[in-house]
């Protein structure tokens, strides 16, 4: 089966019309998008946008072939002129399948908002399933077989991307594309190293793939490393690296503050923005969970570990940092690196950069930032994928 993307973008398309933000300043030439529409071998137009006809012959097609023009959204912009020759467009209600007349096979698939998602089966066999933007699917039992291909909304939607690869749609060959990209995230390589985070990919308007047809899953790094200075948004690009993954285990190391309205506060705003089916556990102990089996974890953060492992070897006290505290610390840091290195699980930890600000007054802060800076290097040495975050903007460091 032969899928041609006539368009990959949201349905104002990117750049949207007169919108004066900094990704549609730079969304041009082949980082400009139309909006979203698929070609499945020339039969089958899903989704009819301004200028179909037009995408398709610069991406050498014709829609003279197309038997059948399917809609997955409501259309909210100026009416679409049908381009002649071309079936009159419209749904196919939830749960019900059609059968064109070049043997492909399509069955509705409801979503959780507005809109209808295509099942695909073409003669041969191979599956694809489309979803329309800002769609998950709606009732979705486990055990599925996995699609061969997955166009759908991945930045605008990752729980979609999660509860797919939870029922099994979505498996390791699966080819996850991801379309209707809006302004939400720049183009190029920040936008390749989001998607690569799920497992997905984008595509240029016009690109024609080949459905079943081999090709290179991306791989999502095991071991991740997020560091950065205070509120520069580590902790949230932490979280988006494993948005698609329906089980997380959260550890957050800060455990609870008593009668610190400012913290529980803190901790409010983070619990609000993870995903509800994540776990969490409040813990230091983090060496047995990194031995378990289990789904991914995300660590936030080894600071805030450090501290408490500097606190029970008691290495604020010069003295016994001199007696036996450091080698203890030492001691504690070597195990859980080692714990990394074993980890069956895949990890996202976050942690803090302090070596590049103020020189700290007393001699226990310039032993927290020093030994800090040694576990980042010994933690990162153990990681595949190393970032740092800087502004909001992740500079990647290693993978």
């Amino acid at each position: 089966m032969e899928l041609t993307l006539l368009g990959t973008g949201a349905p104002a398309g990117l750049p949207r019309p007169d919108c004066p933000c900094a990704v549609c300043a730079t969304a041009r030439g082949p980082l400009a998008r139309a909006a979203t529409a698929l070609l499945v071998d020339s039969a089958l137009l899903l989704d009819l946008t301004p200028g179909a006809a037009m995408a398709a012959a610069r991406a050498g097609h014709s829609l003279v072939g197309v038997r059948q023009v399917l809609l997955t959204h409501p259309h909210d912009g100026p009416p679409v002129d049908l381009p002649a020759g071309l079936p009159t467009a419209g749904r196919v209600p939830d749960g019900q399948e059609l059968t064109l007349i070049s043997g492909h096979r399509v069955r509705a698939v409801s979503m959780d908002n507005p809109g209808t998602g295509y099942e695909v089966t073409s003669p041969e066999g191979e599956r694809l399933l489309y979803l329309p933007p800002g769609g998950a699917p709606a009732g979705l039992a486990e055990g599925l077989a996995a699609y061969d291909m997955v166009v759908a909304d991945v930045v605008g939607r990752p729980d979609a991307i999660a509860r797919l690869r939870a029922a099994g749609a979505i498996g390791s060959t699966t080819d996850v594309i991801a379309v209707h990209l809006d302004h939400d995230v720049p183009g190029g390589p920040e936008l390749a190293r989001r998607l690569a985070a799920a497992g997905a990919r984008a595509v240029p308007d016009g690109t024609t793939l080949t459905i079943g047809e081999y090709h290179a899953v991306p791989d999502v790094p095991r071991r991740t490393l997020v560091t950065g200075g205070a509120r520069s948004g580590k902790s949230l690009e932490a979280e988006r690296r494993l948005e698609t993954f329906a089980e997380v285990l959260y550890v957050a190391t800060s455990g609870s503050r008593d009668g610190d309205p400012e913290w529980a506060s803190r901790v409010s705003l983070h619990r609000e923005r993870r995903p509800g089916a994540w776990d969490t556990a409040e813990t230091c102990d983090l060496v047995p969970l990194l031995a378990e089996d289990g789904p991914p974890m995300l660590i936030d953060c080894l600071s805030l570990w450090l501290t408490d492992a500097m606190d029970r070897v008691d290495a604020w006290d010069d003295a016994k940092w001199a007696a036996d505290g450091e080698h203890a610390l030492h001691a504690r840091v070597a195990e859980l690196v080692a714990a990394v290195r074993q980890t069956p699980r895949t990890v996202v930890a976050v942690t803090n950069e302090v070596g590049s600000g103020v020189v700290p007054a007393t001699a226990s802060g310039r032993r927290f930032r020093d030994e800090l800076g040694r576990l980042n290097a010994a933690f990162a040495a153990e990681c595949e994928h190393v970032l740092l975050v800087v502004a909001g903007q992740a500079l990647v460091l290693r993978g």
